[in-house]
């Protein structure tokens, strides 16, 4: 499938969205919508390599008829004593294992028939995924996805009957188009695209951007010490912290590989259930298996996370990249604790009124000596002071400030601030910080502003290059005495105006044409008094 295929999937299934939710909220309707995508495209996957390891045993779907039998329900029917050696196999093979009754094509038929047993075996499917299917469990994968809600109908029957709706016209939907197992990822990622622009503020909690994510993405899939050199062969891990529906972590998988780069696992943390589950899905609708990523459900800024509060230094967990787009100015309660806090103490503790530099330290913490860190923040923390500025100066002293970057306002759907991107290192080696200020750059929308290819490519151009002399009005590598001469407060237009000069004005000259100008006036004024004398009327003053 095409691009434009593509596409044109996310908008059908969005327009089938935004036509069965009736009354339901868009955030609701959308637990139910992505899970349903999901299965389906479980079952793609699983039936695709169940027909090939099964070989000329599996069973022609044309001749089975229109009874709604899969495939694999017949083949389960008549080699019962084989089942759990295929199953074995298929657990080896394609990482999961789902019961025929539960694959999407025996759904879809339970929908389009009206059988009353539909709502009871999606309860029992998903269960059986989240249970069975995987090595890893998936527990509580589906527990946003309330199918004995009131919002889908007060009784069974109606609840049923709304369930069969919904399923069918999916079931229509993708049948218009050609949707092999690889491309439904894609439709998944335009809905929840859709599904954040519908849901405003709350859309920061799941989702980035593409356009920022993208530039995120091309800076730490850089080589970290020479980024001329271009992108860098294997990254053996990468770490959201705050990863929401793992969007972004996907975007760097993609470009490691289009780069024909190779990547290791990936790590994923997330505070909101719901959206934790969105990643999980997500991760393994973009063909990662379970094996090659690791999503944990907890709070960041309490490191609950036990697997990252290990004591040995050979043993801790450290990563080649960071990324995270945090919730912005987080108020929250450190404690007199968080001061000894192996995060925090080196540098101090953020105030309570924003959590942006207890985020940040938390990333910087866990990131490898010759790894790169990329972060969404507000322009706050460029010069606020206080705390904030303590710790802003420890990170510069420290040299692991590397790119500040300003970006427009208004390209989020949570708010409409302008915000900015810094790149850190551990072992930075030049001696001095980027500033690019790419806040005038950007495409007007109705509801958001929009950045474009050729923006993000001069966003990240510019970083990789990183150039000796200014680019006027956009980007300047400034000296750390210039940052430390103003108290090292890191506010971009400090250091890169984008105000247009304005242009020298020839006093001798304007004064020449306003003499010129005068002179015309008098002359015109002393014909028309001489035209109104002869007409008999007073002349002009």
């Amino acid at each position: 499938m095409n691009d434009k295929d593509q596409k044109e999937l996310g908008k059908t299934l969005w327009a089938i969205a935004d036509q069965l939710r009736g009354s339901m909220n868009a955030d609701d309707f959308r637990d139910y919508m992505l899970s349903f995508l999901f299965l389906r495209y479980l079952s793609d996957n699983y039936e695709a390599a169940a027909k090939k390891e099964l070989g000329s045993d599996y069973p022609d779907p044309q001749a089975i008829g229109n009874g709604g039998r899969t495939p694999l329900s017949v083949w389960y029917a008549a080699n019962p004593d084989d089942v759990a050696a295929f199953e074995q196999q298929m657990r080896r093979k394609a990482h999961y294992v789902i019961q025929p009754r539960y694959l999407w094509g025996n759904i879809v038929h339970l929908a389009k028939t009206q059988d009353r047993d539909l709502l009871d075996t999606l309860q029992k499917g998903f269960k059986h995924i989240e249970e069975d299917s995987f090595e890893s469990e998936f527990q509580g994968l589906f527990s946003e996805i309330n199918l004995t809600s009131d919002k889908l109908g007060k009784k069974y029957e109606d609840r049923n009957a709304k369930l069969c709706s919904i399923i069918s016209e999916l079931a229509r939907g993708m049948a218009l188009f050609s949707t092999e197992a690889d491309t439904l990822g894609d439709a998944y990622e335009y809905l929840i695209g859709q599904f954040a622009a519908g849901s405003g503020k709350k859309a920061g909690e799941f989702y980035t951007p593409q356009p920022i994510s993208n530039i995120l993405s091309a800076i730490v899939t850089l080589d970290s010490q020479e980024p001329k050199t271009g992108p860098r062969r294997k990254l053996d891990s990468v770490f959201d912290f705050a990863c929401g529906s793992g969007s972004l972590l996907l975007n760097i998988r993609h470009r490691m590989k289009d780069a024909g780069g190779s990547i290791g696992k990936i790590y994923g943390q997330e505070y909101n259930i719901t959206t934790y589950n969105l990643a999980r899905m997500n991760m393994l609708l973009h063909g990662v298996k379970d094996t090659e990523f690791e999503i944990y459900h907890g709070d960041t800024l309490k490191n609950d996370w036990d697997w990252l509060r290990e004591t040995n230094p050979a043993r801790k967990p450290r990563f080649d990249a960071v990324v995270a787009n945090p919730p912005f100015s987080y108020r929250w309660e450190p404690g007199e604790a968080m001061a000894q806090d192996p995060r925090f103490k080196n540098h101090g503790v953020a105030p309570k009124s924003a959590a942006d530099f207890a985020f940040l330290l938390h990333g910087l913490h866990y990131l490898k000596d010759d790894g790169v860190m990329a972060i969404i923040l507000p322009h706050g923390v460029l010069f606020r002071g206080g705390k904030e500025a303590d710790i802003r100066k420890k990170l510069l002293t420290d040299g692991h400030i590397d790119t500040v970057i300003g970006l427009p306002a208004n390209l989020f759907f949570s708010t409409g601030i302008p915000v900015c991107i810094l790149v850190l290192k551990k072992c930075k080696q030049p001696d001095d910080v980027l500033f690019i200020n790419a806040a005038e750059e950007f495409v007007k929308g109705k509801r958001q502003n929009q950045l474009s290819e050729a923006h993000i490519k001069r966003i990240v151009s510019t970083y990789q290059q990183r150039p000796e002399k200014p680019i006027e009005r956009y980007a300047r590598r400034v000296p750390m005495q210039e940052i430390i001469d103003n108290d090292y407060n890191l506010n971009i237009s400090r250091y890169v105006s984008t105000a247009e000069t304005e242009a020298e004005i020839d006093l001798a000259s304007v004064h020449a044409e306003l003499s010129t100008i005068e002179k015309a006036l008098a002359e015109a004024k002393s014909r028309h008094n001489a035209f109104l004398i002869e007409l008999g009327l007073p002349p002009l003053p």
